[in-house]
């Protein structure tokens, strides 16, 4: 199974992206608000997956926290809530509000989602609620260093590049600055 994948994004689309990681393209469908927190096209970035086995189709579905994914895992189990809604509903907000909401048995919760009812929102509130109380409260986001990553891609180590970045004055902010003299640093 895919769970997590590190590499650079190389198309967004709407609905997805696709990563390349030493030269295959992962085609990751993500939820809008992932969407608009993802860096712009070259960056490297982290994503934890769902791998969803059809007869006919294997999908990725990304997310930029672990959380996000174990709730997307919970909500996909209930009834009548394909991967593309679980995807949609466990973007709603942060997940702390999401779980509070479900709790209160808000139905309104799910009217921006197509193709939840009442009817459905309802079912899908029964089902959470007594699954959500599970769900563990945020822990640390897997957060990258621009550039970290660049020096990554560059060929260095990990241990390498993050020993030279912190040899840089903390004045210095832009990462393409930041970059050249960790460079420096390191002897190139």
């Amino acid at each position: 199974m895919i769970s997590y994948l590190q590499g650079k994004i190389i198309i967004k689309k709407g609905k997805f992206i696709i990563l390349d990681i030493n030269g295959v393209g992962y085609k990751v469908f993500v939820s809008k608000k992932t969407f608009s927190k993802l860096p712009e096209i070259g960056k490297i970035i982290e994503v934890f997956c769902f791998l969803n086995v059809r007869e006919n189709s294997l999908d990725l579905y990304g997310f930029l926290d672990s959380e996000e994914l174990e709730f997307f895992e919970i909500l996909k189990d209930i009834r009548s809530v394909g991967p593309k809604a679980a995807l949609e509903i466990s973007s709603l907000g942060p997940l702390e509000k999401i779980k509070e909401r479900i709790l209160n048995q808000d139905e309104k919760l799910f009217e921006e989602i197509p193709g939840i009812g009442r009817k459905k929102a309802m079912t899908i509130i029964l089902e959470l609620s007594g699954k959500i109380k599970d769900v563990p409260k945020k822990k640390k986001t897997v957060k990258t260093d621009e550039a970290e990553e660049d020096l990554i891609s560059l060929g260095f180590p990990r241990e390498k590049a993050k020993d030279a970045l912190s040899k840089v004055p903390n004045n210095i902010k832009d990462s393409e600055q930041r970059i050249k003299e960790a460079l420096k640093i390191l002897g190139r």
